[in-house]
């Protein structure tokens, strides 16, 4: 069971399943939402993982947009739209939030996050560290973003986070995320990386087939894929490369 504390921004989300005219299309298809009814979240880390195409980001986005962040990214104040392309599902999730109000905010998209930072470069708005996203990599914007823009006591989505950064890098955003959370904040994370997703007490909702579930991080894919290529990785390639044919779920969206 989840770490939950009546004072956290989110406690959990529902699934208003009545409202919702077709379970066969589009996003209510998807396992992860068709079996939905409530969804409890962590007082301090919550880590949504699971393969390609299972959902993740479709999850994080609606609840993101229920809460009333800009689809493509950035803090509540952002209103762009540069493609219109995020699913109906926020109609349809409540939210059920604690006795705390946030006193800050962010989604962040990875796929997204040059379109935010073109809209904080037209904006003028300052807070991003000493250049403007697009004059820093796009490791160095992610981490200015979490070390300069977060600012504690905030409730934070982020979708995959690590695709910009090395994996030392992936350590320094762990550091990071401990200080805020030690300030009072929230995460909700949707990740494919193993080094964040080990922050120590969170909570890992795995995202499958079968639903939604809870699971323990030495049980995920990420986590015993990763040992055992590392622990002979020889081995591991050559077998890998032998079997002539796609790792499966490779294709996956």
């Amino acid at each position: 069971m989840p770490a939950t504390d009546s004072s956290q921004f989110l406690l959990e989300i529902k699934l208003n399943r009545e409202k919702i005219d077709s379970f066969d299309i589009y996003p209510f298809n998807i396992p992860c939402i068709y079996s939905l009814e409530t969804l409890k979240f962590h007082s301090k880390v919550t880590f949504i993982v699971g393969e390609n195409g299972s959902g993740k980001s479709t999850l994080l986005e609606g609840i993101a947009v229920a809460l009333r962040f800009n689809a493509e990214g950035g803090s509540k104040n952002f209103r762009f739209s540069t493609h219109s392309s995020h699913s109906e599902l926020s109609q349809y999730l409540r939210m059920v939030r604690g006795t705390r109000m946030a006193k800050d905010g962010y989604f962040l998209r990875a796929e997204s996050f040059f379109n935010v930072a073109t809209e904080i470069e037209n904006l003028g708005i300052m807070g991003y560290g000493d250049k403007s996203p697009h004059e820093q990599s796009h490791g160095e914007s992610f981490l200015s973003l979490l070390t300069e823009r977060f600012r504690g006591e905030g409730l934070y989505l982020l979708d995959e986070p690590e695709a910009a950064l090395s994996p030392v890098r992936q350590m320094s955003a762990l550091v990071r995320i401990h200080q805020l959370v030690a300030q009072g904040s929230q995460f909700i994370i949707a990740t494919h990386s193993p080094i964040l997703m080990a922050y120590p007490d969170a909570q890992i909702l795995l995202l499958s087939e079968a639903g939604i579930s809870p699971i323990r991080y030495e049980e995920t894919e990420h986590f015993s894929i990763t040992r055992r290529f590392l622990n002979d990785h020889s081995r591991f390639i050559q077998q890998l490369l032998a079997e002539d044919k796609f790792w499966p779920n490779a294709s996956g969206g």
